[in-house]
């Protein structure tokens, strides 16, 4: 019998993505034989909690305009609180009201995401660039995929999401977008779907019908200067992910209907690397150059 297809589904945590929605079409398409794993984020109710709690959050700008969000120690209690606490119960909740048997995962779990803690990230604050040492954050180096396969054996849909476990055995903060790129290619997905609260790449950041319906990316260096803050990462996530051997990445809409069937048939963006190199496949179990 051949196996169904896999797919990874990146659910964003902007407010605007439907994450409810995206839970029943999962449903739907796991009743008719799909195979799925579910990422998630959770910006919105990071920075919720943040706020009830009064922890200031900051935002770190790379210079290549790529923004990632700035992981004190009291940001890091604050991500985990939001994501393990509250975001993964929910989405677990909402596919068992669809009859789909979910198990909720972080990285940690198993040592599932080992990362390496970024021993400084340069950032650019009032024009100069500096270097920011006491961020709690780190890049993915290993995605083991034994407990999701496990999960899948049995039906259940794995609902994963940071923080990953760094060299020193303590949880670091990973970027989700990439999360869902490096178990991707560990599981030798067949598609990653990143549904965000954009119905894709646009041309235009303020015109929402400026859609690409492909976006070619480089080999290597930061995308082209259209693409700033999250789609920056998603973008970067998506060229992991293509260059570890998964077959089609498509940036799409997580606020209509049936979102994941929709991007499933090509809607949103299809990311493609530019053809001066081809994609080169890794192992099963991906080790990341940082």
């Amino acid at each position: 019998m051949t196996p169904a297809p896999l797919t990874v589904v990146k659910c964003g945590g902007n407010p605007a993505v439907d994450a409810a929605g995206i839970c029943a079409d999962i449903a739907r398409l796991v009743h008719e034989g799909h195979s799925i794993v579910l990422v998630h984020g959770g910006s919105g109710e990071i920075r919720r909690l943040a706020g009830e709690l009064g922890v200031p959050q900051r935002t770190l700008v790379a210079p290549d305009n790529v923004s990632t969000r700035y992981t004190d120690p009291a940001t890091l209690e604050v991500v985990v609180l939001a994501l393990a606490g509250s975001v993964k119960p929910k989405l677990v909740a909402e596919l068992a009201r669809h009859d789909v048997p979910a198990v909720g995962l972080t990285g940690m779990d198993g040592g599932m995401l080992r990362a390496r803690r970024k021993s400084a990230i340069r950032a650019v604050v009032d024009g100069r660039t500096v270097l920011v040492r006491d961020n709690h954050s780190g890049r993915i180096t290993t995605a083991r995929t034994e407990l999701p396969e496990a999960l899948l054996r049995l039906g259940h849909v794995p609902v994963i999401s940071p923080p990953a476990i760094d060299e020193h055995d303590r949880p670091v903060n990973v970027d989700a977008d990439r999360v869902a790129a490096a178990l991707a290619v560990s599981l030798g997905a067949d598609q990653l779907l990143l549904l965000t609260g954009a119905p894709g790449v646009l041309a235009d950041v303020d015109d929402p019908t400026s859609l690409q319906s492909t976006y070619c990316i480089a080999p290597a260096g930061p995308p082209d200067s259209s693409a700033t803050g999250g789609m920056a990462l998603k973008l970067i996530a998506a060229r992991e992910a293509l260059t570890g051997g998964v077959g089609t990445v498509r940036i799409a809409d997580g606020r209509g209907p049936a979102p994941v069937s929709q991007a499933l048939a090509g809607a949103g963006t299809t990311v493609r690397i530019s053809p001066a190199e081809e994609p080169v496949h890794s192992s099963r179990e991906m080790e990341i150059r940082a």
